[in-house]
Order: C-alpha cells, then sequence, then structure tokens
C-alpha cells in the first residue's frame, strides 16, 4: 500500500500549493468536448504550464480545485506499472469520497513514461470521466497507442517553442502600445528583441535566463533529448554514433539531407552503422522534436514522401547551441525562424526546387525567399530567379524575400510584384 500513500501525498501537494504565475500562450486547450485532449510537442517547450493555464482557467470557472487531479508522471517518486495505475484512482477516491469523479478533470503529464498508460486512460474515460487532458514528448509513441486503444477518443495539439509574439510577450512588450514599426524608437526596441529570439530561440526558460547561461541551458536540453528521449527510450547503446549524426542534422539544418552520404561518411571513419539503423535514428530524431522536415513539392503524391527533405531543427537557440555558426549562419538561424512560424501558421508548407530552388510555399499561394541580407546584387538576383521560377509554376502574381531588417518592392519583368519585408514585420503582420 506504499504506492497508494505516496499517490495521496502528491495529489495533496497539489491541492494546496499555489499554481506558479504564467504568461499565457497563444494556444489554448477546449472545454467539455467529450474528447481526450492530448498535448505534445518537445520537452521545455511549456507543456506543463499550458496545463496549468488551462486548470488555472477551470478555477476561474468556478471548478474546486479538489475536482482537478494533476500528476506529473516524470515525478521521481512515482513508482508505477500496469497492474498498479489504478491506485491513482483509488488514492484520489480515499482522499476524496464525496467526489463525483465523473465531474473530476484528469491531468496526466508526460504520461508515455508509463508502459500500458494507454488502456488505463481508456478506462478512464469510458467508465469515470469525460475530461481528460495527456501531455508527452513523443509524437509517434503517442500517435501509436492513440491509434490502437484510443483511436476516436482524442484531439491532438502540437506545442512549440515560443513563436515571436509570444516572446514579445515574455518580454513584457505590449503589442497595443509598443508595435509601431514607424516609430524609431519603438522599432529599434522591436529589432532588439527578434535579434534575441534568432540567436536564443523561443524555448519559455530562454528568455529569463542570463546570456551566458542560455547556451549552456540549451545545450542541457540537447543532452536531454539525446539520452533520455532517443538513446533511452530506443534502446540505442551507441550514443556516440547517434550523438554524431544528430550533429550532422544540425550541419544540414536548411538543406536538403542525404543519409546515404552520412552513412558514407561514417563508414570512411571506419564507424560500422547501418543505412537502416541511420533512418531510424532519422524517425527518432523527427519523433522526439529534435527535428522537423519539409517536403519537396511534387505533383505525385508518392515521389513527395519518396524524395530527400529539407532538415531544420526546431528551434535556432537549439542550433546554435551544437553547431559553430559565424556570420554567415546567420541565414540559416533567419530560415529556421521563418519555418518555425510558418509550421504554425499552415499545415501546408513544402519547398520548391526545379532548375531554381524557393525556400518555402505556403498552401500552393504564397512563395517566400529567406535571405539574410541582399545588399549583394548576385544574392538578390539569386533570390529573385528562384521565386520567379516558383511563382510561374504555381501562378502567383507576387512573391516574397524575408530578410533581417530590408524593405522595399519590386516590379520584376515577367508581370511579378516582390515584396521584400524585415522578418519581424512579416511574421507580426501576415501571420498573425
Amino acid at each position: 500500500m506504499q504506492r497508494k500513500e505516496i499517490l495521496k501525498t502528491i495529489i495533496r501537494e497539489f491541492h494546496t500549493r499555489k499554481l506558479p504565475a504564467l504568461i499565457k500562450r497563444k494556444l489554448s486547450l477546449p472545454f467539455n468536448s467529450g474528447k481526450i485532449i492530448t498535448v505534445i510537442g518537445p520537452r521545455r517547450a511549456g507543456k506543463t504550464y499550458l496545463l496549468y493555464q488551462h486548470i488555472l482557467t477551470l478555477i476561474e470557472k468556478g471548478i474546486e480545485k479538489e475536482r482537478i487531479l494533476y500528476l506529473n508522471f516524470e515525478d521521481e517518486r512515482l513508482d508505477l506499472f500496469p497492474q498498479t495505475l489504478d491506485f491513482i484512482i483509488q488514492a484520489y477516491r480515499e482522499l476524496y469520497p464525496e467526489l463525483d469523479l465523473e465531474k473530476c478533470y484528469f491531468f496526466f503529464d508526460e504520461i508515455q513514461n508509463i508502459e500500458g498508460w494507454e488502456k488505463f486512460v481508456r478506462r478512464i474515460y469510458d467508465t469515470i470521466s469525460k475530461n481528460i487532458f495527456i501531455t508527452g514528448s513523443n509524437s509517434k509513441l503517442l500517435s501509436q497507442e492513440i491509434a490502437t486503444s484510443l483511436r476516436g477518443r482524442t484531439i491532438k495539439y502540437e506545442l512549440f517553442p515560443l513563436i515571436f509574439q509570444e516572446f514579445l510577450k515574455f518580454k513584457n512588450f505590449d503589442f497595443n502600445v509598443d508595435l509601431d514599426f514607424y516609430n524609431p524608437q519603438k522599432k529599434a526596441i522591436l529589432i532588439n528583441f527578434f535579434k534575441e529570439y534568432l540567436l536564443f530561440g523561443g524555448f519559455p526558460e530562454i528568455p529569463f535566463l542570463e546570456e551566458e547561461l542560455k547556451i549552456k541551458t540549451l545545450q542541457e536540453y540537447f543532452e536531454v533529448m539525446l539520452y533520455k528521449d532517443i538513446a533511452e527510450r530506443y534502446s540505442i547503446k551507441d550514443t556516440l554514433v547517434l550523438k554524431y549524426f544528430l550533429k550532422r542534422l544540425a550541419e544540414n539544418a536548411g538543406k536538403f539531407l542525404s543519409i546515404h552520404k552520412i552513412y558514407n561518411e561514417l563508414k570512411s571513419q571506419g564507424i560500422r552503422v547501418s543505412k537502416d539503423a541511420l533512418y531510424k535514428y532519422l524517425e527518432f530524431a523527427e519523433n522526439a522534436y529534435f527535428i522537423k522536415l519539409i517536403k519537396k513539392h511534387y505533383k505525385s503524391l508518392v515521389k513527395s514522401e519518396l524524395a530527400e527533405k529539407k532538415v531544420y531543427l526546431i528551434d535556432s537557440g537549439m542550433l546554435r547551441s551544437i553547431r559553430h555558426l559565424g556570420e554567415e549562419g546567420k541565414g540559416i538561424l533567419l530560415e529556421m525562424v521563418i519555418f518555425k512560424e510558418l509550421l504554425l501558421f499552415s499545415s501546408e508548407v513544402v519547398c520548391f526546387k526545379e532548375k531554381k530552388e524557393c525556400d518555402f510555399v505556403v498552401n500552393q499561394k504564397m512563395a517566400i525567399q529567406v535571405c539574410y541580407s541582399i545588399e549583394d546584387e548576385n544574392t538578390l538576383k539569386r533570390e529573385i530567379e528562384g521565386l520567379k521560377e516558383a511563382c510561374k509554376y504555381f501562378n502567383l502574381k507576387e512573391g516574397y524575400i524575408i530578410t533581417f531588417d530590408q524593405k522595399e518592392e519590386l516590379n520584376v519583368k515577367g508581370n511579378l510584384k516582390v515584396y521584400i519585408i524585415p522578418a519581424y514585420e512579416f511574421i507580426l503582420k501576415f501571420l498573425n
């Protein structure tokens, strides 16, 4: 019975302590949906605080805190396995025998850490309460379990590190007062915030740290992703090869990824690893939200799925923490920031490449190039040529070149309007 007593202690701790102060995220969760609400995303992206945000809203609506059961399955005191998961319900009932559990709310944080969790959650849903919220840091594992045991019972949400608008909120930037692209003083503040966001990314803890701690903290995030979210979860023993592979993904950020090339590199160094294993590592890295892959546009869906894809890390600060970047690296950081913003703006973002290359095409209606600076004429010409080819293919009359801080409008031969826009303005005006 020791486990049950520990559970009672943990449950009561939540009910008696004050919830931490939080800054509201743009994503909000639904009420009384009749579905299991699932939130997935990278570690340290703010999933726990999103649950707290929802819990606080419930309390504001008049729900007593005792009617809310919250458990974080990364709490080392929880020593549970499939046969003992029911102790959670037993402990809750014994603490509050007067409660009608059908009217209670269940929040299970990082639940993928417990084997057999999906059958337990399904039983609660089918026999006790429809008010269930779960989070996890592994998209594939949750998806597989949801597809089998919880099919039709869930609604899935993805939570990523802060988008730029959220980052500004974390920096106490008041949109109603401070957002003015034509006020030199306010614009300077905005540009400085965007530079910080570009260099250190959007993990919610990072904006509050001293600069010398930001990179060290991001490196710690990387180590946890490597050893806990990938190596431990998938029982990978050769972590040196795995670490090398993840570093090579970082080196390839913004480029088309060739597993064959990485395989040959390892082989030439006398490191034995199969090509199939590397493809698995790629899948694991995406499952853990270390990277996101973007498809190249093809008319054929099969070709689009099977062709090489571009790779991006989930956060620009994470990239800087594990890869040395000189001045030329600012371009890939900017491209990563725009990719993450587009990822949350639309579900249909592809890259385009035939004779020339265009970074992003959104919903086949918006063609976008990303370039930190277009002061060099040859650079501007290259970006326009890629934009022209994509716009012609998709029959678009205008395209966008996103820069760090340059703004201009060009009429290009062939009846194409090109808008050159600073990234911060593009994000705040076009993607919100």
